[in-house]
């Protein structure tokens, strides 16, 4: 019995390390017979490994690669601390105090709908095209889906464990902080995991409009040129960086949130 339970084990190990392989290996196929059929709408991987390492020999505005990446990402960092700091706070807020709730509530809804992207025009207008905008930007892209999740969680804790904190004679901060906000970490992880998705995308999409560094300021250039190797490369390097930052975000949570796991 116990070794049949260690060969199906063994199976299920191999297909969860094996199927992601399979998955970019056939993304890898598929790109290499389209761009053999139609170069013009698809440079091959090897010209845009080429234009990859051409960003270093010759770098663009006089920034590598890597200075274009932290660019967007040091945009994206320095949004989300500052969302991450108001907008759990002002969820907690909302989730947990009634009144909060019932005076900020209509109007966190009437704003909530608007994607960040429609904000643009507004925020030029208002202040220029500077790194400020883009900043601003990414925080409207990531604070409400922070509020939302967090507000979700606090919401969502059991009553019944908030009887048993003041049936042991806890107060309203004293719950607060020892069973309701660890009750709801995993959803404020969840909208944390989201606000980074959501302000990685924000942060290119303004950076598209008018950026001297950053990875969607490479798209553009790209695209304006007719580069489309230099497109590309930009494009996977957005993937890549993403994909990392959502594995940092899943290790970090089975260390912050163990029992979720």
């Amino acid at each position: 019995m116990e070794g049949t339970n260690g060969k199906q084990n063994a199976i299920r190990n191999l297909l969860y390390w094996g199927l992601p392989i399979l998955a970019i290996a056939m993304i890898a196929v598929g790109w290499i017979v389209f761009s053999g059929s139609n170069p013009d709408l698809m440079p091959s991987p090897a010209t845009v490994w080429s234009r990859f390492i051409k960003t270093f020999t010759k770098p663009i505005a006089k920034t590598t690669l890597i200075g274009h990446a932290w660019a967007s990402l040091k945009r994206v960092l320095l949004a989300l601390m500052v969302a991450w700091a108001f907008g759990i706070s002002f969820g907690i807020l909302i989730g947990w105090n009634k009144k909060a709730r019932a005076f900020f509530g209509s109007i966190f809804e009437v704003i909530r709908p608007i994607p960040p992207i429609a904000w643009i025009p507004i925020i030029i207008m208002w202040f220029g095209i500077g790194e400020f905008p883009k900043i601003l930007l990414v925080f409207i892209g990531t604070f409400v889906p922070l509020v939302i999740n967090t507000s979700t969680g606090i919401e969502m804790v059991d009553r019944i464990n908030i009887q048993v904190g003041q049936i042991f004679g806890g107060n309203s901060r004293q719950i607060l902080k020892d069973i309701v906000i660890p009750t709801a970490l995993p959803s404020i992880f969840a909208g944390i995991r989201t606000s980074v998705s959501s302000g990685w995308t924000t942060v290119l999409a303004a950076e598209m409009l008018g950026a001297n560094a950053g990875l969607g300021s490479l798209v553009t250039r790209g695209w304006q040129g007719s580069d489309l190797s230099l497109v590309m490369v930009a494009v996977i390097t957005i993937a890549v960086i993403g994909a990392l930052l959502s594995v940092i975000l899943q290790k970090l949570e089975k260390v912050v949130c163990p029992w979720n796991n």
